[in-house]
């Protein structure tokens, strides 16, 4: 088995938001790991931090938040602390974000070849070493324009670099948006939930782009979503998120194989099932709370049906059941 090198570490990471003159904790000791060529999928509910935690990463988040403590590594190098200047020397080069909406990221007055062609006007090593005139700049950005946009997967690039966003399809806007990430040769591919807003079948397409993306070249991926198929699909391993904290950590077939922490298990439930010709759907009930009013103890207790004293006292420590596998949850912690 080879032994890949660690592209991303988190840990401990906490993040506070400022809401009404407070700062209120919203990420709260949160740890991830990924190696190259693997597939983190990032889940939970809406609000469980999941994109907060993605936008730590490149230094990106909103001006109303800040970074409390932990550790961010990028290929070993720390990242928390470093100044502006390096953090848009990292987003230019090492990490790039993919989101959900495409046409809300293109320029809607530039063509597709204009856009791609800015990336390399930013960074122009990409265009390989030795001095050269602007016109041969340009004919090889064209080219590489090209390149990029037939890596995933568009019809007919040659005649796709010359068109405006609004004459492609979702579908191909966010190809396109893909491939001006991948232009960059990025160490980190982070997906935040690229597939909403398109429809089934163009889901599917992206899906299959990403998979041979991995294969073709080695695309190391961070993907956030709520969507659980998508992350039996794509996913090596899995990290569950709930009101800000990850609560299991565990490789994808494991994971769905036999979740651990009672709200892993309510997700896999909630995805509707056919029996018999019917809809079967287990909703969980009630909501993630506000960040403004926690509950005490385990954040997840009043929407528990596993829940028993210690849930509504004490936050659960994460705890190993099993190699490779962490679990916050008292009803493990009291196994042990």
């Amino acid at each position: 088995m080879i032994d890949r090198p660690t592209v991303l570490e988190i840990e401990g990471l906490c993040v506070e938001l400022s809401i009404n003159g407070r700062w209120i904790p919203a990420l709260n000791e949160v740890n991830l790991t990924i190696r190259r060529g693997e597939t983190l999928g990032l889940i939970g509910e809406s609000g469980s931090g999941k994109s907060l935690t993605a936008l730590s990463v490149p230094g990106l988040l909103p001006g109303n938040a800040r970074v409390t403590g932990g550790s961010i590594r990028l290929l070993g190098e720390e990242l928390l602390g470093k100044q502006e200047h390096e953090l848009n020397k990292l987003r230019s080069r090492s990490v790039a974000l993919v989101f959900q909406n495409p046409t809300t990221y293109l320029n809607p007055v530039l063509t597709i070849g204009q856009q791609i062609a800015e990336i390399f006007e930013v960074s122009p090593e990409l265009l390989g070493p030795g001095r050269m005139s602007k016109r041969e700049r340009r004919r090889i950005a064209q080219e590489k324009a090209v390149e990029y946009l037939r890596l995933v997967k568009i019809p007919d690039p040659e005649r796709t670099v010359r068109q405006y966003p609004f004459e492609l399809s979702g579908g191909m806007q966010q190809r396109t948006v893909i491939a001006m990430g991948l232009v960059r040769q990025p160490h980190l591919v982070i997906a935040d939930e690229i597939t909403t807003a398109l429809d089934v079948t163009i889901q599917a397409q992206i899906l299959g782009l990403l998979t041979e993306l991995r294969r073709s070249i080695d695309m190391t991926l961070l993907l956030i979503t709520h969507d659980m198929g998508i992350v039996a699909q794509l996913a090596d391993s899995v990290a569950v998120m709930y009101s800000g904290s990850v609560i299991e950590y565990a490789d994808v077939r494991s994971l769905f194989r036999a979740p651990k922490h009672p709200y892993a298990k309510a997700l896999l439930e909630a995805v509707p099932t056919l029996q018999a010709g019917d809809t079967i759907f287990r909703p969980i009930p009630g909501g993630i709370p506000a960040i403004t009013d926690p509950p005490p103890g385990c954040r997840y207790h009043p929407r528990c049906s596993r829940a028993f004293a210690p849930c509504s006292v004490t936050v659960p420590a994460p705890v190993p059941p099993e190699p490779g596998r962490v679990v916050a949850c008292h009803l493990y912690q009291a196994a042990s």
